[in-house]
């Protein structure tokens, strides 16, 4: 692989994609040379938040204003966003890792294969029982899945079991994690995917956190 890794993150609005995002900016950027894009359509919300909380130094972050669909932007017309990963090699040519946040969209959302080396997919527990079931691209083709927010699953009326038994069947061999990514689990598990299928090497110490291996699901393991 030539560059950084390139990874994106979709998933519908309010599934925790920044959440992510700024989880694992805080997990891998110690250890590796890291950067984010993030889309929106009008504004540049989830960068602002970004950089507010300080996950990262301000110019490691990049807001995109796509002007129309989000996944237009990450899929048939990636240039916006192919822009952005060539400006922020030109000012960090050690760059590791890129983080492509996509907007929010729905579950058939894909990233052009030009612009993502890897995809992670997140969906909502709260969004209801059915959602594994509703398949689309973003949830069955993904490179992983997150199943997040699992602690409001019986404030919703979800059947934890169920969800997860019809997440198993969407996803056939892939991988998938259970999470609750704003009390960090899962983030151990979705740091060390990303650090073996990306091949990449931390430069000191393990990326791997305390976040509890009973939350990893299916082919991902944290040694």
């Amino acid at each position: 692989m030539n560059g950084p890794l390139r990874v994106g993150i979709g998933g519908p609005v309010g599934a925790g994609k920044t959440t992510l995002t700024a989880a694992l900016a805080r997990a891998l950027a110690p250890r590796l040379s890291m950067a984010v894009i993030t889309n929106d359509i009008y504004t540049r919300e989830d960068a602002e938040f970004l950089t507010r909380a300080q996950v990262l130094p301000a110019d490691r972050i990049r807001g995109v204003e796509t002007g129309g669909c989000p996944h237009t932007a990450i899929r048939e017309d990636a240039s916006i966003n192919l822009a952005a990963v060539d400006d922020l090699i030109a000012a960090f040519p050690d760059l590791d890792l890129i983080l492509i946040e996509s907007g929010g969209d729905n579950l058939a959302a894909t990233f052009s294969p030009e612009l993502a080396d890897l995809t992670i997919y997140v969906i909502d527990t709260a969004a209801g029982q059915d959602i594994p079931r509703k398949r689309g691209p973003g949830l069955t083709k993904s490179d992983l899945l997150v199943v997040n927010k699992t602690d409001l699953a019986p404030h919703v009326g979800v059947d934890m079991a169920q969800l997860e038994a019809d997440t198993a069947r969407a996803r056939g061999s892939k991988p998938y994690v259970i999470a609750g990514l704003r009390d960090g689990l899962g983030v151990a598990a979705i740091s060390a995917f990303l650090l073996r299928e990306g091949g990449l090497v931390p430069r000191s110490g393990s990326a791997a956190g305390a976040d509890g291996r009973a939350h990893v699901m299916r082919h991902i393991s944290v040694e």
